[in-house]
């Protein structure tokens, strides 16, 4: 018998002649053209770049379906007397006149909290600073390898709320949350996880309390038959533990726990009932870098309540990793050239340098989200040989490298450069046999690229013309 979502249902009849209102054409809001489109909803699209700067094939879908639309700055200042308000992630909920809208009874959501609300199946969702998308990756192919119909989404993916028709009660959903997408949520997965808590975004969020109390939702919602997986070593996730309804699962690189998932002596174990069970050797890893055993951590505690760990292991052993985050591209010269281009913040940039035993020729350097760079510069003093630097945060790094270098007495060439490609040719010049040359930028792409994987994209083209 044929599986049908009665909220699905339920939620499609409730469309009917409401006044909805699409705020952003980005990758998860497309979609809800075409079904909006279908159930004959009345629809308003708003984006906040002008007409010439959303693709042509957009527009002409827009004509088609005869949809009212407002673009540039100040669309928003249309946003009036609307019965559901989709919003984008990059739309916060705080945004004053979705605050207005809410105010006179509109209902603000996203795809993805609609997705989770009335998603049929058990959900798996992953969220943090650092670490998220090689976890939910890792999360979706052990599912999938072990005969789970498995739906990947959120941050990567395809939007699912379209594609609710096709999930059954016996698939499994993983999403990679950010703090965008989380925040204003009042709904929970029944599997949560924190990799951990930095500071990040803090030029969107409007102070790191905000980003934070964003990151909660992921398990705020949950009940008692739910679970919550954290980071113990991280000060700001292990406090989650406090306000967790459900049962709290840790995992540790740094403490031999009772109960949980370790790294012990290059080995990650699981700990239960004061005994620990060996897992995996992390020599028979292709991961580099405790970050990313961590990360394994994370995806076998997430992934134990339906996958026999051994079982996971195997996949765990074959996984290669995900494209931009320290990701080999070639040899050259006997120097071996890495692309971390994912690395947006320093503490992720940190994780990088730790994950080599070679000297590091260290390319950082890029959109400022105005975060602290004191953090990097010790790492950078002890590990890296020549530091090339690149976009708006080079002064801030070159500044604290700078003190950091005098108060040690140390030296070390810095160069600061006005394009990538630049960065290559000097690194490459400075660069000695059995050296690692790493793109690691600790910052984010927007000064001079579309996103980190525009960026690392372009790194890589570079790097194999040399």
């Amino acid at each position: 018998m044929e599986y049908i979502n009665e909220k699905l249902v339920e939620f499609e009849r409730y469309l009917r002649n409401k006044k909805i209102a699409i705020i952003g054409l980005g990758v998860s809001n497309i979609p809800l053209l075409d079904y909006m489109y279908e159930k004959n909803a009345k629809v308003t699209v708003f984006d906040d770049r002008t007409k010439n700067k959303i693709p042509e094939d957009i527009i002409r879908k827009i004509n088609d379906y005869s949809m009212t639309y407002f673009f540039g700055e100040d669309a928003l200042s249309n946003l009036k007397g609307f019965d559901i308000i989709f919003r984008s992630p990059s739309c916060l909920p705080t945004t004053p006149e979705l605050v207005a809208e809410e105010e006179k009874g509109a209902l603000i959501t996203t795809e993805i909290e609609m997705l989770i609300k009335m998603c049929p199946c058990k959900i798996i969702g992953i969220t943090g600073s650092d670490g998220k998308t090689t976890t939910t990756t890792l999360i979706s192919k052990i599912l999938q390898e072990n005969g789970y119909n498995c739906f990947l989404g959120g941050n990567i993916g395809i939007p699912l709320f379209t594609n609710l028709s096709r999930i059954t009660p016996e698939d499994i959903v993983v999403l990679e949350l950010s703090s965008f997408q989380l925040m204003g949520m009042d709904v929970s997965p029944e599997v949560s996880v924190i990799t951990n808590i930095t500071p990040n975004h803090l030029n969107i969020h409007k102070d790191l309390e905000e980003y934070i109390n964003s990151k909660k939702n992921i398990f705020k919602y949950q009940n008692e038959t739910c679970s919550l997986i954290l980071n113990y070593d991280n000060e700001k996730t292990k406090k989650c533990a406090n306000e967790a309804n459900g049962k709290v699962i840790y995992f540790s690189s740094k403490n031999k726990l009772e109960d949980g998932w370790i790294i012990d002596n290059g080995i990650i174990k699981e700990c239960m009932d004061k005994l620990r069970k060996h897992i995996i050797n992390t020599k028979e890893i292709a991961l580099r870098g405790i970050h990313n055993y961590e990360n394994i951590c994370a995806a076998l505690a997430a992934t134990k309540q339906f996958v026999d760990t051994k079982k996971a292991a195997k996949t765990i052993m074959n996984f290669q990793g995900v494209e931009h985050r320290l990701e080999f591209i070639r040899q050259l010269d006997n120097v071996k050239w890495y692309n971390d281009s994912v690395s947006s913040s320093p503490t992720r940039t940190i994780a990088g340098l730790n994950s080599f035993e070679e000297e590091i020729i260290l390319i950082a350097g890029g959109y400022d989200k105005n975060l602290d760079y004191k953090p990097l510069a010790k790492p950078i003093v002890e590990k890296v040989k020549g530091l090339v630097l690149l976009g708006d945060t080079a002064p801030k790094i070159f500044d604290n490298v700078k003190e950091e270098l005098e108060l040690q007495n140390k030296n070390i060439p810095i160069y600061i450069c006005e394009d990538l490609k630049q960065t290559i040719s000097i690194a490459k010049k400075i660069a000695s046999p059995n050296q690692v040359v790493l793109f690691s930028p600790a910052s984010a792409s927007f000064d001079m690229f579309k996103n980190f994987a525009h960026r690392g994209e372009q790194f890589k083209k570079l790097v194999n013309e040399l």
